[in-house]
């Protein structure tokens, strides 16, 4: 196929979009399907206010984690009731935005959707829709540059569902504990795998031989770093499952398998 070059652009004028043959369009498009999802089941749920605590075992789900509302039930609230019980404002209120945001301006969620919803671009070698390209410069986008101060948020949110977890434990043993156990871990797995702690552990060291213990931790996040993209993933599955589960199981729709206790 022969092409031009515009000498202002230094890009080869190809009349085609691209000249990829193989199903570029698909994974854009699971994408696409798998976000959309996640979103209105975890917005359903969020809105919900049901279903989301377990009294005889101690499970509570991460969606309503902590759950700090005077219409939260007494003993879901292990850190106190102070938001409004209003329809339009979630049990967890004082987290779920902190948690949404870290996730919007992760590095490779930003990917994700940026290709899935904005096509920009769907894939690579492939031309966008879009005229003119401004980038993260301008608001809001503007705001991804936030993304390390939302990563020590989420992190402390993580500790929250860490006691969560632990908490549940003191009523003995159940599957429920073994699934809020799963998800605790590969909450942390993703958390400590994002580029921002993998900066702020290893960065501004020139010299990783003076700082054994930090060099070891910054290798350790490394490969964990590789995976962000499989844990991103894993963790949407492990929220939602260990949300339905503990739904479930409040609802009375199945029993939970006991272990011990």
């Amino acid at each position: 196929m022969s092409s031009t070059t515009d000498a202002s652009t230094g890009r080869a004028q190809i009349s085609a979009r691209t000249l990829r043959t193989d199903r570029w369009w698909l994974p854009p498009l699971l994408n696409f399907a798998g976000l959309t999802a996640w979103v209105v089941y975890a917005t359903v749920r969020a809105f919900q206010q049901d279903n989301y605590w377990v009294g005889e075992y101690e499970y509570l789900t991460p969606f309503y984690s902590p759950c700090v509302s005077v219409g939260c039930i007494p003993e879901s609230s292990h850190f106190g009731q102070f938001l409004p019980d209003v329809w339009w404002l979630p049990y967890a209120s004082l987290t779920l935005p902190f948690l949404l945001l870290f996730r919007l301006t992760c590095y490779y969620y930003r990917k994700a959707y940026y290709r899935a919803f904005w096509l920009s671009p769907p894939a690579c070698a492939v031309a966008e829709p879009h005229k003119k390209y401004t980038g993260e410069t301008r608001f809001p986008l503007l705001g991804q540059n936030l993304h390390r101060y939302f990563f020590y948020a989420a992190a402390i949110i993580s500790v929250i569902n860490t006691y969560d977890m632990i908490l549940s434990f003191t009523t003995g043993i159940g599957l429920g504990n073994i699934i809020l156990l799963a998800n605790v871990v590969a909450l942390w797995a993703y958390t400590i795998s994002c580029h921002s702690c993998r900066s702020i552990v290893g960065g501004r060291i020139n010299n990783f031989s003076r700082h054994p213990m930090r060099y070891k931790s910054w290798q350790f996040v490394s490969r964990l770093n590789a995976k962000h993209m499989q844990l991103a993933w894993l963790t949407l599955g492990t929220l939602a499952f260990t949300d339905f589960y503990v739904m479930a199981v409040s609802a009375g729709w199945i029993s939970d398998l006991r272990i011990v206790g």
